[in-house]
This record gives C-alpha cells, structure tokens and sequence, in this order.
C-alpha cells in the first residue's frame, strides 16, 4: 500500500479555492449544484441498507461516518445534521480551516482533520469519498485504506466522473474551458470507468450493491439517472465469505465417506 494517497499538487490546487469554497457562484459552484444530487442517493442508500425510515429528519443518529476529502464540509455539514457523529478528512490545511469556521456559525460539532485516510484511526458505520479517486496516487491502495476504515456492517459510497469521451467533453473541455471548473482540476487519464471500479472494490474484498449515473440536461441540470457518462456514484459492502472452497471439501469428505 502506497504511504500516502495525496498528491501534493492536488492538495494544493484545491487549498486555492478555499476562500470562496462555499460560496455557490465561486469556484466549487459545481459542487454545490452536485451536491444535492449525491445527498439524494446516500440517502436512498441508507435508508435501504440498514432500513431506516425514509420519512426520518434523523436517520443517521447513532452511525459514524467518515467523509474523505471533505473540501471545506459541503457534505459533511449535511450528514452531520442528519445525525451521523462525522469526521471529515483533507488533505488542504487551508479547506479544513474554512471547514472549521462554518461549521462553528453553524452550530456543528464535527471533528475536521487535514490528514490522509492511511493515517486515520478507528472504523464508521459511513464512509464516502465523493470527486476524490481520481485526485489520488495510487486508487487501488485508497480504495483499500477506504475499506481498512469501514465498520462491519457499514456501507462505503463513491463518486467519480467516468472515462468517456462525454465525460471529457463536459468535464474539462466545456466545464474547465468556459472557467466554470477551475482550470487543471481534472486529468483525464486518471479517470475511471465503473468496470475498473468494480474490480478495484473486488481485490479490496467490496460487494457493489448499486452504480447509478449523474447526468446532465439543459432542463434537468444535473440528475440521478441510468446514463453513467458523465459521472457516477458507488454503494457497496464487505463482500460476504467465499464457503465455495468448504462446500466443495464437504462434498469431498462425503463422496470418500461412501467408500468407508
């Protein structure tokens, strides 16, 4: 496993916007359009894993979540009002003092670090890394340090813009072209497609329970929907043991035990 999952640079291009980070015509106004969108789906995710009543202000209360890359709190502050006891981790110092701040004229008690998720001790019933995979070192050793810190029973969610022709053209080319994303903020060829994430969640010992698309329409905005082109969102769980191999020496032991 990699020491580390950040990129220095990464950290650093992100630690920029912190300023204006939660201002929704700043430089992350496409996170907080996205942002509703990613709470609609954690919360249909929830609420069907561990069966919670969809009607609940609450639903949360009593679950640790984790959220990694937190930025300056956009979905850490939600979660915490839904009643998750949360910690937030980034990687810019800068992000987790503007995190700090708004969460404190908010009247939140969330626990903000600016530390890699390899360094983080302890497990939660949640975790998220949501726009984050794409920004890392190694994404298989993330995905692990990710699982490392996941709760028996708990569910871990992920977003990320897919490795698609579309995805370029709206990402970086018109998104990153007509300064509505800061420019640099995505390379392409670390984009990943939902195959690839299914086999990285797989070597990590990850169940995927659901992948649904983000799209884009001029009518609709950004949208839940099948359409993955764009971007797309993760649930999955520790997959359950393999008993093939037991099953398998059982009907061995019983096929010797006819010729005993």
């Amino acid at each position: 496993m990699a020491k580390t999952s950040i990129v220095a640079s990464e950290a650093a291009h992100f630690g920029a916007m912190a300023g204006d980070w939660w201002d929704p015509n700043g430089a992350s106004a496409m996170l907080h359009k996205l942002n509703p969108v990613r709470l609609c789906y954690i919360r249909d995710q929830v609420d069907q894993l561990w069966g919670l009543d969809e009607h609940s202000l609450r639903p949360l209360a009593g679950k640790t979540a984790l959220d990694v890359g937190c930025g300056a709190g956009l979905l850490a502050e939600p979660l915490a009002r839904l009643g998750a006891r949360v910690t937030a981790i980034d990687a810019a110092p800068e992000l987790i003092e503007a995190a700090k701040a708004h969460a404190f004229g908010g009247h939140l008690d969330i626990d903000y670090r600016s530390i890699g998720v390899e360094d983080l001790d302890g497990q939660f019933d949640l975790v998220t890394a949501l726009e984050v995979i794409e920004h890392v070192v190694d994404p298989q050793a993330f995905v692990e340090a990710l699982v490392a810190r996941l709760a028996p029973g708990g569910l871990l969610l992920l977003s990320t813009p897919n490795r698609t022709g579309w995805s370029k053209l709206l990402t970086i080319t018109l998104a990153e072209g007509l300064g509505r994303i800061p420019r640099g903020t995505h390379d392409y060829g670390k984009f990943i497609d939902p195959d690839q994430m299914r086999g990285l969640l797989a070597k990590a010992g990850m169940e995927v329970i659901d992948v649904e698309g983000i799209a884009f329409s001029p009518t609709r905005g950004l949208h839940l929907s099948e359409d993955t082109r764009l971007n797309y969102l993760v649930s999955c769980r520790r997959a359950p043991p393999d008993t093939s191999c037991l099953s398998r020496g059982s009907k061995r032991l019983n096929g010797l035990r006819q010729f005993a």
